[in-house]
C-alpha cells in the first residue's frame, strides 16, 4: 500500500525542478548538436588545443561511453569525452569539451572552490549513504538518539558539496566561453549557442543543490517529529 509521508511535500518541488532541468539540458544539447562549427574542429581537437595553450600537456583526453558523461578526472589527469561529444564538430559538443578542460585548468591553477570540493568528497560519500539510516536508527532506539544529529551533520556535508559545486561549474563555463571567444575557436554567434548549452547544464547543478537542501530540511523535520513523539 502506498504511504504518503507529509514531509514529502518539502522535496516535491526539488524533484520537479530537477526533472525540468534534465529535460532542458537534453533538449538544448540536442538542438545545438546539429549546429556545426565553421572551422570544422572536433570537440577532442578543441580540448587538446586549449590544454596545450595552458601548458597542460600532461592531461590526456580519453573517450568514455555514454551520453553527456563527460568529466575531468583529477586523480588521473584525464579529460573524458562521451559518445555525443568526442568526435563531434557541433558547437554544443565543443562547449561541453571546453567546459571540462576548464576544470583541468582550475585544478592546475589551484582554484580554491575546486580544492574545497575535492577535500569534502569523502564526507559527502559517507553522508549520502549513512545519514538517513543513522537518523532512523536514532529515532527507533532512544539509547542511540545521539546518532540523529550525527546523521544530520553528515547530510549537511552533502549540501555543502552541492553549494561549493556551483562556483566550480559556473567558473568552468565562464573560462570555456571566454577561451572559445577570445581565441576565435568559435565565432560570436556560435559562442552564443554554446553558452545556451552550458547555461542549461548549469541549471542541473542548481537543481541538485536545491534537492540536497530540501532533503536536509526533510531530514530535520522527520527528526523533530520523532522527538515530539517521545
Amino acid at each position: 500500500m502506498f504511504y504518503w509521508d507529509p514531509t514529502y511535500w518539502v522535496v516535491l518541488p526539488a524533484v520537479i525542478f530537477a526533472l525540468i532541468a534534465q529535460i532542458k539540458v537534453k533538449s538544448t544539447f540536442s538542438k545545438y548538436s546539429s549546429e556545426k562549427n565553421e572551422h570544422g574542429y572536433t570537440a577532442r581537437e578543441v580540448a587538446r588545443k586549449i590544454l596545450d595553450e595552458n601548458g597542460l600537456y600532461n592531461v590526456q583526453i580519453e573517450y568514455v561511453q555514454g551520453n553527456l558523461t563527460d568529466h575531468y578526472d583529477p586523480s588521473a589527469s584525464v579529460v573524458r569525452l562521451s559518445d555525443s561529444v568526442y568526435n563531434s564538430t557541433s558547437v554544443a559538443a565543443i562547449g561541453v569539451a571546453a567546459h571540462e578542460v576548464g576544470h583541468a585548468i582550475q585544478h592546475a591553477q589551484g582554484y580554491a572552490p575546486i580544492k574545497i570540493r575535492q577535500a569534502i568528497i569523502p564526507i559527502t560519500q559517507i553522508g549520502s549513504n549513512l545519514a538517513v539510516p543513522l537518523v532512523l536508527v536514532g529515532m527507533l532506539f532512544s539509547a542511540l538518539d545521539f546518532l540523529i544529529p550525527v546523521g544530520i551533520f553528515l547530510y549537511a556535508g552533502v549540501v555543502l558539496f552541492q553549494v561549493v559545486t556551483l562556483p566550480v561549474e559556473f567558473n568552468a563555463s565562464g573560462r570555456a566561453l571566454k577561451t572559445l571567444d577570445e581565441n576565435v575557436i568559435l565565432y560570436k554567434d556560435e559562442v552564443k549557442m554554446a553558452k545556451k548549452v552550458l547555461t542549461a547544464a548549469a541549471m542541473t547543478y542548481v537543481a541538485a543543490m536545491f534537492s540536497a537542501l530540501m532533503s536536509l530540511l526533510r531530514l530535520i523535520m522527520i527528526a523533530n517529529r520523532g522527538n515530539r513523539r517521545r
